[in-house]
């Protein structure tokens, strides 16, 4: 499946949350004092540790440099839990573009950004009850994941 399509509105969504007053606390954000590549590490393992599976790692380095970005180590993390994103898939088919879940992580310096749409944005388009309680579970897990990353990952990466 080609996900340059997903990505892009992903992140053409992220942006234009961002510029709008009132509405950047839908974007989750969080900075580690770990490097890019231990941060990878943890954020992989603070995702299953919630019970989350990656689905796959898409590399974006390429596509941002030819828009002007200066960055060498930008990934966005797919990840959800296969029989959740395929029951939402089936029940509620216009959230197909927001499943499975996804984190962009890029370096900046020594240290690594880690981002996320809040879920519970998205209770804003759909009325049904069930969705906003999934998005409030999604975000709440999310808080956790990032709260792992911005601890160092040592709860992630179980170390004491």
């Amino acid at each position: 499946m080609n996900t340059k399509p997903l990505i892009k509105l992903w992140l053409m969504l992220a942006l234009s949350l961002t510029s709008l007053p009132g509405i950047a606390q839908n974007i989750l954000t969080v900075r580690s004092a770990q490097n890019f590549e231990r941060s990878m590490t943890s954020l992989q393992s603070s995702i299953e540790t919630h019970g989350y599976k990656v689905a796959h790692v898409q590399r974006c380095d390429s596509g941002l440099t030819g828009l002007g970005y200066e960055t060498d180590r930008y990934r966005v993390v797919f990840f959800g839990k296969h029989e959740e994103v395929r029951r939402l898939s089936a029940d509620f088919p216009e959230l197909i573009p927001f499943l499975p879940l996804k984190i962009a992580v890029f370096a900046e310096g020594e240290q690594t950004i880690i981002s996320s749409i809040n879920p519970t944005s998205l209770g804003e388009f759909y009325a049904d009850d069930r969705l906003r309680i999934q998005f409030k579970r999604w975000e709440n897990d999310l808080r956790s994941i990032l709260s792992d990353m911005q601890q160092g990952g040592s709860a992630a990466a179980g170390e004491e």
